[in-house]
């Protein structure tokens, strides 16, 4: 489990990167001009993408199998509370379809346009880039909630406040 806010900071910038980077192949392959290849893009770079999150994080289903009881029933709870579709899951390509389907107007939008010469394709890639910047920005902000509601549930109680020490009695 991630043990402090400054490794997790550290987690969530080094998966925004990886998120720019794959926007950034969405984008480019949403300017091609054959249909279908930029959802096929999409699922196939999601599917690689969102396990790779979810392992940074501490939240793949093997990784939270291996928690003792206590620590995976408050990881589950702090999933279950922020709703997260994807974290502590086997990411499959039906998941992640169904994902894409949910922003099906953008990608509606995206498909339409590539095909008006030179600025359409420019259109479509701009949609793409932003459509997987979203949903990939939006799981890591889902899953440094999580660890967040995790490792702060993992500290001692009062951890910032000075350990209660009993005064000495009369009699000793």
């Amino acid at each position: 489990m991630i043990k402090s806010r400054e490794e997790l900071e550290e987690i969530k910038k080094s998966c925004r990167s990886m998120v720019t980077k794959s926007s950034s192949i969405s984008a480019g392959t949403a300017i091609i001009p054959i249909p279908g290849l930029d959802i096929g893009s999409d699922v196939a770079i999601l599917l690689r993408l969102i396990p790779k999150i979810n392992e940074k994080f501490g939240l793949t289903p093997e990784q939270i199998e291996s928690l003792d009881t206590e620590s995976k029933v408050m990881v589950m709870t702090a999933i279950s509370n922020v709703g997260s579709k994807m974290a502590g899951k086997y990411i499959t390509k039906k998941l992640v379809v169904s994902l894409l389907q949910k922003m099906g107007v953008k990608v509606a939008a995206k498909g339409a346009t590539k095909f008006v010469p030179f600025i359409g394709s420019a259109v479509a890639g701009g949609i793409s880039f932003t459509a997987m910047k979203y949903m990939g920005n939006s799981h890591i902000d889902d899953c440094y909630e999580i660890a967040l509601a995790a490792m702060e549930n993992d500290l001692p109680p009062n951890a910032t406040e000075p350990v209660f020490e009993p005064k000495p009695s009369a009699l000793d």
